[in-house]
């Protein structure tokens, strides 16, 4: 009993110093590679989906493109990194990263289902929906992260609030509510990034 208490103690301090550690697991460059692929895809959707309001299928399947390439390369290098930090309280500051942002992606996912199979008459709400989702993503994620990340979660919000406003009508499935809510969230991530942990970083080296 004392050993699987002592062990359960050792468990939960390793916990909690996790959580108190800035996470240097997301990277600028691949950040900002998910803000580039976003403002791409803004600027081919007039190309590639002519009328998204009569083909969603297509409209959706080019963002979820985007979303699923952002995740996979984020995902790739986050999982290198923490191997190569091997089982300390890198991988477990990963893991926990991982965990507080990953219901946003899952509710997100569900969500774009159900409108797409019961509601698409509503479907034009996705790009505020999307937005507001990852906003509160990154506010479930902010205490490992830079305080300066909280501006990134209050963009998304708002960015989602302005879509829902007045994204309808004529502007119902415009390339630029994802191209600028996205795009311009995640480079202002990668930008934030770059400017509180790597550059620090990198002087730090050179010091």
């Amino acid at each position: 009993m004392q050993l699987d208490e002592a062990l359960r103690q050792i468990s939960d301090i390793r916990q909690q110093m996790a959580r108190s550690e800035l996470f240097r697991g997301y990277r600028s460059v691949t950040v900002g590679f998910s803000g580039a692929a976003g403002l791409l895809a803004a600027a081919f959707q007039p190309q590639w989906v002519a009328s998204p309001e009569n083909d969603l299928g297509r409209y959706l399947g080019l963002w979820l493109t985007v979303a699923a390439a952002s995740l996979a390369v984020g995902g790739t290098e986050m999982y290198w990194r923490a191997r190569g930090a091997g089982a300390g309280l890198a991988r477990q500051r990963t893991l926990l990263a991982v965990n507080q942002f990953l219901p946003c992606v899952v509710v997100g996912a569900l969500l774009t289902l159900a409108i797409y199979r019961s509601a698409p008459h509503v479907a034009w709400m996705l790009p505020g929906l999307w937005s507001l989702l990852y906003g509160l993503g990154v506010f479930a994620s902010y205490r490992l992260l830079p305080r300066q990340v909280f501006w990134v979660g209050s963009y998304y919000v708002v960015c989602g609030c302005a879509c829902l406003l007045w994204g309808q009508g004529d502007n119902a499935f415009s390339p630029w509510l994802m191209g600028v809510s996205f795009g311009g969230g995640q480079l202002l991530s990668a930008a934030i990034l770059y400017w509180t942990l790597e550059r620090t970083d990198a002087s730090s080296r050179t010091d």
